[in-house]
Formats: structure tokens, sequence, C-alpha cells
């Protein structure tokens, strides 16, 4: 390992290690509105230690409140989120036993689902509407895994009910990670037997990295099927790449 990734990987372990710090002894005591503060804080924080920079591309404004529904590429996309418009997230069950960023993302208050568990779905249907209800804005990745940079994977529809049951809204997000060329960045895939270890050397041992986050037009819920809102948002996000991938122009 030479001197300058040794430094970075230093310098991210102390910025994770103040996360889990602060979920333990601060989020407990906070209110919504600081959670959302030190989360966009320190989202943005470790994305600039990994040499990520963020911005909004086009798109319409993120509303305050909504069911976010976006497209699964890195661990990366949950900060790339929260560094514009911080959310309580819902995500699969294999993430909690991720090193350091498992024991963050529960610390943050991240909802956990196991796969095939549906007594567990029930559960957690129920919390996501009364999030919702409560004037939160909850965000989940419904392809259910990562994705390939540039594929958009089908929709899962269970969880859209929430929104419905809430009355709130779907606006859907979607995320690319662009390299200096314009084109994909060759350190993002984050699919098969890549680990989060892999991931994260690979990107703080590669060049630095754009993410593109795009807010979309909201779904109405009123009157809607839970499976129309699936596919809506699903040809919305994979519109949204695409127009993205074909408008790269290398620099």
């Amino acid at each position: 390992m030479n001197i300058r990734l040794a430094w970075r990987l230093a310098r991210v372990t102390v910025h994770l290690c103040e996360g889990l710090a602060t979920c333990a002894l601060v989020f407990p005591f906070s209110s919504p509105a600081l959670r959302a503060r030190i989360t966009r804080r320190w989202s943005s924080q470790l994305l600039r230690l990994c040499r990520v920079s963020v911005a909004r591309d086009g798109g319409v404004a993120p509303l305050a409140h909504a069911l976010v529904v976006a497209n699964h590429v890195s661990w990366l996309d949950i900060f790339v989120i929260n560094a514009l418009s911080p959310c309580r997230f819902v995500a699969k069950a294999e993430i909690r036993a991720w090193p350091v960023m498992g024991r963050l993302a529960a610390g943050a208050g991240t909802v956990f689902i196991a796969r095939g568990n549906r007594r567990e779905l029930r559960h957690v249907f129920k919390g996501l509407v009364d999030v919702l209800q409560h004037g939160e804005r909850v965000a989940l990745f419904p392809e259910g895994t990562t994705g390939l940079q540039g594929q958009v994977l089908p929709f899962h529809a269970n969880l859209f009910e929430a929104a419905i049951d809430a009355g709130v809204r779907v606006q859907p997000y979607a995320l690319a990670y662009v390299g200096a060329d314009g084109a994909h960045h060759p350190s993002i895939e984050y699919v098969g037997e890549t680990t989060f270890v892999d991931s994260l050397f690979r990107i703080l041992q590669g060049p630095p990295v754009a993410a593109r986050l795009t807010c979309l037009a909201p779904l109405e819920s009123y009157g809607a099927h839970r499976r129309e809102l699936a596919q809506a948002s699903q040809e919305a996000v994979a519109t949204a790449v695409a127009t993205a991938a074909a408008n790269a122009v290398p620099r």
C-alpha cells in the first residue's frame, strides 16, 4: 500500500469512527431536523474524503415529504442522496453485516428487510407508513440489489403500497457515476463477488468520481396501484439513466 492510499484510508477510517460515535451519542437525543443536518454534513465529508463530487443533474427539486425510489449502483448511493436530501432508508438485511457501514446505517435509522420474510415485511410496511405519515422522507432501492451502471433492473412493487396508504407522492431519483471523460466511472461497479472493502479500495485508488443525482417528477399515489407506481418509477429512472449516458460528452 502506497503512502497516499494509506493516508486516504486513514482519513476515511477516522471519519467513519466519528460517524459511529455520533450515531451512538448524539442521534438518540436529536430532533429529526438536527439529525438531517448532521447526516447531510457527514455524508458530504465522507464523499469528499473518497474524492467523490456530488451535484444535482437537472430534473426537479426534491420533495420534502415523499417516498423516494432510486436505481442502486453502489454503497455510495446512500451517502450521495443524503448529501443532497437526507432520508430514512430501507435496505436489505445483508447490509447490517457490512464492516462499519452496517452499524452506521443502523445508527442512522435504516430499516433492514430480510428477503423472503413476509411477516417481517408486514411489520416493516406498517413502520414505513407511520414514518411517512409523520412527515419524514423515506428512500429505498426497489431493484433489491446493485446493478451494472447504465442498467436499471425491474422495480419490486411491494413497498410502494406504503406511499399509497400514507397518502404521499413517490419521487424517483436517477443515479450515475462518471469520470473525467463523461463515461461511467470504472471504479464504481459493485456487483458479483465484490465486497465493500474491495470497492472502497478501488474508489480510493482510482481517479476522482463525479456523482450525478437527478430528481425526477413525482408520481401521485392517490388512487394508484403499487404495480403501476413501480412500473412508472422504473421507466422514469431508466429513461433518465439512458439519457444521461447518451448525453455524456468526453472532455
